[in-house]
């Protein structure tokens, strides 16, 4: 479930940042670009998750 959240997420946020990109700039909306460029953060954002631990440090005294 995680793994779909997260792509979900990753396609509405970047594809409602490439809507407004678009629009401000004055170009063509391109829904493929902004569908692969979703995608790829998504698996930016997992990896990134992967990577960092999860259980806190010990405590050294």
């Amino acid at each position: 479930m995680q793994y779909i959240m997260t792509f979900l997420w990753s396609f509405i946020l970047v594809t409602m940042l490439n809507y407004v990109v678009s629009a401000v700039l004055g170009v063509t909306f391109d829904f493929q670009a902004g569908a692969i460029v979703s995608v790829v953060f998504a698996i930016l954002v997992l990896a990134i998750a992967a990577v960092i631990p999860s259980e806190p440090t010990p405590d050294h005294h």
